[in-house]
């Protein structure tokens, strides 16, 4: 994990982006989601802490920018983006073609879907015990998806489909689950695999639908100085320190930006 010096900000450091390419002068507005530990969630004495948020302090370190972070749900993610609110989506944003079209997007991270389920719970080996089950998943994002996805291949292939219900956020979801309200939860792999290590639930199918995980912006200065960032990272050994630290995969790719007229 990145030390607490790495996060702070250099008072003689000269901000390596402009103040045109931001939302607010001198610092880097980051929205995240904080219900997916142990990438970005909320701490007992009520800190941000996960991978993901010790990566976009170090990104605000090497830029000379002050971090602030906005915690928001999902759904409000790419709007808010695209109307000024924040200058980088910070929450393991899935990539996909139709997103780089809307926006600009460094891919840096691989992730899979995983369904979890409770402890007890033990019929469940692969997605199609899923058939006919309740199926809680965060709305409007890659994972919802994939769920009406992997619906549409179990009713093609004969099977019940699922009763898929969406909630706000992953939290929600889960606490849902731990209630008996659904019987799993869609989430990614790394998410899940917490979850499990932690003994709170099961996860019974992973490593569906892989992609990669990016963060995005509306000004292509600002991405591209964030993919030097990243790069340089890479050829310094502390991005794959911080994935490691954490048990994640990084992608293969060069940390190059995707997006409108790339």
């Amino acid at each position: 994990m990145l030390s607490a010096a790495a996060c702070a900000f250099a008072e003689d450091c000269t901000p390596k982006v402009p103040n045109s390419a931001l939302t607010k002068p001198g610092t880097l507005v980051m929205s995240t989601n904080p219900t997916l530990p142990p990438l970005q969630y909320v701490d007992s004495s009520g800190e941000l802490k996960g991978m993901r948020i010790e990566l976009g302090k170090e990104i605000a370190k090497r830029l000379c920018l002050t971090p602030e972070y906005i915690r928001i749900e999902f759904s409000a993610m790419i709007p808010g983006l695209q109307a000024g609110r924040w200058d980088m989506i910070n929450t393991g944003i899935f990539f996909t073609p139709e997103r780089a079209a809307m926006m600009q997007m460094i891919p840096y991270e691989n992730q899979a879907i995983s369904i979890s389920v409770a402890n007890t719970n033990t019929s469940i080996k692969t997605k199609e015990d899923l058939a006919g089950l309740r199926i809680g998943v965060e709305i409007g994002g890659f994972e919802e998806s994939k769920t009406r996805v992997l619906d549409k291949e179990l009713t093609a292939a004969g099977k019940k489909g699922l009763n898929i219900l969406t909630f706000d956020n992953f939290a929600l979801a889960f606490q849902a689950l731990r209630a008996g309200q659904v019987d799993g939860v869609v989430s990614i792999d790394g998410v899940a695999k917490e979850y499990e290590t932690r003994g709170d639930f099961r996860r019974a199918v992973s490593g569906l639908y892989p992609a990669p995980v990016a963060v995005a912006f509306k000004s292509p200065a600002l991405a591209d100085a964030v993919s030097g960032v990243l790069k340089g990272m890479k050829a310094d050994g502390s991005l794959g320190k911080l994935f490691e630290s954490y048990g994640l995969p990084m992608i293969d790719g060069d940390y190059s930006v995707k997006g409108p007229n790339r």
